[in-house]
């Protein structure tokens, strides 16, 4: 069973409509965008905040495939490399990053924070885990907190069948056993196993 305090990891129905609110919300391509790093690349707010436009886009303008989070960035102070080969995130961020060179002109630049607050400033770890709760609040998923994108994320591929050591590397953790924690806790995904047999 799920501990309590955990962020809660929502259902299909729920993520669908957590991306629907977004696209409604005054910021929507950012927020899209910051959605997508949590639910499809495993980011926790401290990553995503941390980000510059430089880790995302090469200096000709276009897109990387990957990206490196330096140690400073991550939790466990351990670099490791996400992949933005995900078409769901490429989508997202090339609509973020053309809405920002629009909006910006030639103030645009690479060393910019990728996400900047309603205010222009750079988010602290703080003030993104405060932005991806109001916008699972504004879903109305109950218990959709800034680590219900990263939770979904292990689950998902641990419930595709993807080795557990892969998903620790795009985690970013120190060990597999952290990793199956997320396999072990997930009710959804102990509902069918039980179902099966």
């Amino acid at each position: 069973m799920a501990q309590l305090g955990k962020a809660r990891v929502p259902t299909d129905p729920e993520i669908k409509r957590l991306f629907s609110a977004a696209k409604l919300s005054q910021h929507a391509r950012r927020n899209i965008a910051l959605l997508a790093f949590s639910y499809r690349l495993g980011f926790r707010a401290k990553e995503i905040a941390a980000l510059r436009i430089k880790d995302v886009v090469d200096d000709s303008g276009r897109l990387r495939d990957e990206l490196q989070l330096s140690a400073s960035m991550t939790k466990g102070g351990k670099p490791r490399f996400a992949y933005l080969t995900n078409p769901a995130v490429r989508t997202a961020l090339k609509d973020y990053i053309e809405d920002r060179r629009e909006r910006e002109g030639i103030l645009f630049n690479l060393d910019a924070p990728l996400f900047r607050s309603q205010k222009g400033n750079h988010f602290s770890p703080n003030t993104m885990q405060q932005l991806l709760r109001r916008l699972h609040d504004r879903a109305g998923i109950v218990g959709g907190r800034s680590h219900s994108g990263r939770r979904w994320f292990a689950t998902e591929l641990i419930s595709k069948g993807i080795d557990l050591k892969a998903v620790s590397v795009l985690m970013g953790h120190s060990s597999v056993a952290m990793t199956a924690r997320y396999a072990e806790d997930n009710p959804q995904r102990l509902r069918r196993i039980a179902a099966e047999v």
